[in-house]
């Protein structure tokens, strides 16, 4: 059946592959940017900042008014900064939540009354390995993608009444342009910085496995399907065995014993 679709971040990475994909099955796309350029074929581009409150408000009223329905909203965007907890920009800080968590809030509820009140609905919002286990020198990307988590779980049971289903995808390592993006909000440290070599050791195997990650056209396959379901998990964490097996293990094993690991892998 032809879905009614809205997506955020279609100018690359998961959005775009996604909305493609999604138009190519003949569903309505309508995907949000903050510029009108390199937008896939067959999808309805939005201008949408998460940070301006207004323009979400623009742009759900806008497929509102053009389909009278959403069926599926799909927080794929956001940013990524990184950089150590203490010394990091409190504006790198402001932003990295303002984007990812407050603006997923803010765009949630948007559509809400929307879904309430054709008594239907799918969300699908989009965490991280990061949101299930902190990641060292992203500590704000994981605290923005652990309240997304909190905030989804919470949401799946208050609006079930409403036959609306809350979906988390927990994406591990892809080539996007995730690497690229995340250097323009990248703390700037220097030797008379106390984290900086560690810092330094550490960021070269965050960005080493995202320069080996798997194509977001894989996650994006996956994505469809979803949105095509009747009947969804709650969760799809897509990534590597490795990747998986971790939050397996985090589970399973006292917690002293998975900092370590943890350490272990990013070299600290």
């Amino acid at each position: 059946m032809k879905k009614v679709v809205l997506i955020t971040g279609i100018s690359s990475g998961f959005g775009r592959e996604t909305s493609r994909l999604l138009a190519a099955k003949g569903h309505i796309v309508y995907g949000t940017v903050r510029s009108e350029n390199n937008i896939p074929e067959n999808v309805r581009a939005l201008r949408m900042d998460l940070t301006d409150k207004d323009s979400i408000k623009n742009a759900v009223s806008t497929v509102k008014k053009n389909e009278n329905r959403i069926d599926v909203l799909i927080n794929n965007a956001g940013m990524h900064t990184g950089g150590p907890v203490e010394t990091i920009p409190e504006d790198f800080i402001r932003l990295q939540m303002e984007t990812n968590f407050m603006g997923t809030v803010l765009l949630t509820r948007e559509v809400l009354p929307v879904m309430r009140e054709q008594d239907s609905g799918m969300i699908i919002n989009f965490s991280s390995i990061g949101g299930l286990i902190g990641l060292p020198f992203q500590g704000y990307y994981s605290a923005a993608k652990f309240a997304i988590e909190g905030f989804s779980e919470v949401l799946r049971m208050e609006v079930r009444p409403f036959n609306i289903k809350v979906v988390v995808i927990n994406p591990g390592d892809f080539h996007t342009h995730n690497t690229e993006n995340r250097r323009k909000f990248l703390a700037s440290t220097d030797e008379n910085d106390p984290y900086h070599n560690q810092y330094k050791r550490t960021l070269a195997k965050i960005e080493s496995d995202e320069t080996k990650g798997k194509n977001p056209v894989i996650l994006a396959k996956r994505l469809v399907k979803i949105v095509e379901k009747k009947n969804p998990a709650q969760r799809y964490i897509i990534g590597s065995f490795d990747q998986k097996l971790s939050v397996y293990v985090k589970r399973i094993i006292p917690e002293k014993w998975f900092r370590k690991i943890i350490e272990n892998y990013y070299k600290i």
